[in-house]
């Protein structure tokens, strides 16, 4: 793919240098750089965000259906909102047992998706991690080689999008994806991205958080993108332990910066309820010695390329974190697994990663009720292989799951797969096929291209991110492609016409048909007055048009169901 190959210097080579000295100052100096890249990132505007009001609700709220699958899910597929309709006599029941289906995605079938991706043609998506790096890093291959295990991630996610009858499933992954954000696109992270997106994210994505946490820890990806695979006793990295604890446990909300740690505040049972630097300092300390197996200053392409633990590298003496102690000379990893335990068991922890899944799955601003009540079922169950299941379904069986209607909004990835669904798209997602290049490099001018955030703290998931010209044009843009006229294969990219049954045919019935499949609901008069004279230019809207003969009707219809892809009534989530 020409973009990703002309991207090279996106990357970080990490060249070899000379000398132990001179590796050791090039490891500072890129700790330094990318501290403080990572400190920008995080500004006061972005900090503020809490103080923001939401956006303004549309009114009437919509049927459930309509917002159990535009949030659990990425939009309903053609047949989804009756299916709903059929899964018991109340909303109630419905709900539950849609939520309950979605939490068991080993019991749906998903042979159709399957097949796609098997049609599809990838050849990186079922190598283990040795091979991913035996083939991608160290057989040193080509630019499109090397990378070609992400940009397989990026179409086959696409693919699962749109395609899954997993869609919970989906959505999660896409959460824990920005909640454990990675630049996919470095020089060792591209080549081993199947591993972190298989092994890491989507074999956790519903189960134990903790399981989770020490897994991404462990990750070649996240070892090499904040640099704790050169973190030693001579030499501490404190890249990762400050993310692991601002960004992926306790989060921002509990950081108390540079006051002694005596001065922190603590809980009803003297748990200290927050952090500060020295913690972060600990957990430093505690995680050194996890690497990589290869060489991390002469020659990195060489080993496994999987987690290597390195006593020898290890700061065994005490530590201090969150107010307890970590003794002096414990058993090898102790010291950094110990850390993991407490971070996850944490109240902090709690609300920060909860207040997350309720921003995600309920609005940008979530009441503090549905926060209190995931993050109680969050601390209740942190020896359960299924905790994650359980805090998404208290947030999706919640009442504020029901009452807060446009309280979110979708971001362009969203708005594209929820286009694909709504529409029954089966375009190619495969590399250095013409449409899938085209789709994948207006995907990209959106600002919302998957894997490809730089800094750690992930895709925003506010609205006030994605409303501006830049995104929302771009998008806009993207949408109408999808219904454009491909004059290379002299046919329409998703042919509407074969998607409308034989009996719709009057602009009335037309807007109505398309109204129903894409929104699930109606508009106001005035609007749809609008879009029934922009299809019957002049004619009666009760009589039928020639779909079928007449490429100028056809031609409307396209452009009809394009706009609504555009509509704020379809963003709203």
């Amino acid at each position: 793919m020409r973009r990703h190959r002309l991207r090279r210097t996106d990357v970080d080579t990490r060249e070899a240098p000379t000398s132990a000295h001179q590796a050791r100052a090039a490891a500072l100096e890129r700790t330094y750089q990318r501290a403080t890249a990572m400190r920008t990132a995080r500004s006061a505007g972005e900090r503020s965000r809490l103080s923001t009001p939401p956006p303004a609700s549309p009114g009437t709220q919509p049927p459930l259906a309509v917002q159990a699958w535009n949030r659990l899910a990425f939009g309903p597929a053609p047949g989804d909102l009756a299916a709903f309709d059929g899964l018991g006599p109340d909303d109630d029941v419905r709900l539950t047992a849609l939520v309950d289906q979605q939490l068991d995605p080993g019991s749906i079938s998903d042979t159709a998706c399957d097949a796609k991706i098997a049609a599809s043609g990838y050849t990186t998506l079922n190598k283990s991690l040795s091979q991913l790096w035996a083939d991608h890093v160290v057989a040193d291959v080509e630019w499109s080689d090397r990378i070609r295990p992400l940009v397989e991630t990026i179409f086959v996610t696409l693919l699962r999008g749109v395609h899954s009858r997993r869609q919970l499933f989906e959505v999660l992954a896409d959460f824990w994806h920005n909640h454990f954000s990675i630049y996919g696109w470095g020089f060792y992270e591209a080549p081993t991205w199947v591993h972190y997106d298989r092994d890491v994210i989507r074999a956790n994505a519903l189960g134990n958080f903790r399981t989770l946490l020490e897994a991404v820890a462990k990750s070649t990806p996240m070892l090499i993108y904040l640099d704790n695979y050169l973190s030693s006793d001579d030499g501490p990295n404190e890249n990762y332990a400050r993310e692991l604890m601002e960004l992926h446990a306790l989060g921002d909300e509990n950081y108390y910066g540079t006051i002694p740690r005596s001065q922190v505040p603590v809980d009803g049972n003297g748990l200290q309820v927050g952090f500060v630097d020295e913690d972060v300092f600990a957990v430093t300390r505690a995680l050194t010695g996890w690497s990589l197996d290869a060489d991390p200053w002469w020659d990195l392409e060489t080993g496994n390329g999987g987690y290597y633990y390195r006593h020898d590298w290890h700061d065994t003496g005490e530590k201090n974190v969150l107010g307890q102690i970590l003794p002096a000379g414990q058993a090898p990893e102790k010291d950094g697994l110990d850390v993991l335990d407490i971070l996850a068991s944490h109240p902090g922890t709690a609300k920060f990663v909860c207040r997350k899944l309720c921003r995600r799955l309920i609005g940008d601003f979530p009441p503090e009720t549905v926060v209190d009540a995931a993050a109680q079922t969050f601390l209740a169950n942190t020896a359960a292989s299924d905790q994650i299941a359980r805090v998404v379904r208290t947030i999706l069986l919640s009442s504020e799951f029901r009452s807060s209607w446009a309280a979110k909004i979708k971001r362009p990835f969203d708005i594209i797969v929820s286009s694909l669904r709504a529409a029954n798209a089966d375009l190619p997602f495969i590399e250095d096929h013409p449409e899938s290049e085209s789709l994948d490099w207006r995907f990209y001018q959106t600002g919302h291209y998957s894997f490809a955030w730089h800094p750690p703290n992930g895709y925003p998931d506010f609205a006030e991110a994605w409303v501006s010209s830049g995104p929302r044009v771009m998008t806009w843009r993207l949408t109408n492609w999808l219904v454009d006229y491909n004059w290379t294969d002299d046919e329409y990219r998703i042919d509407l016409r074969a998607e409308t049954p034989a009996g719709v045919r009057s602009a009335n019935a037309l807007v109505d048909y398309w109204l129903d499949r894409v929104l699930g609901r109606t508009i106001s008069d005035s609007d749809r007055t609008r879009i029934v004279e922009f299809m019957a230019q002049g004619h009666n809207p009760d009589l039928d048009l020639p779909l079928d003969t007449d490429d100028d009707v056809q031609s409307r219809l396209q452009s009809m169901v394009g706009l609504l892809f555009m509509s704020p009534e379809f963003q709203w989530r």
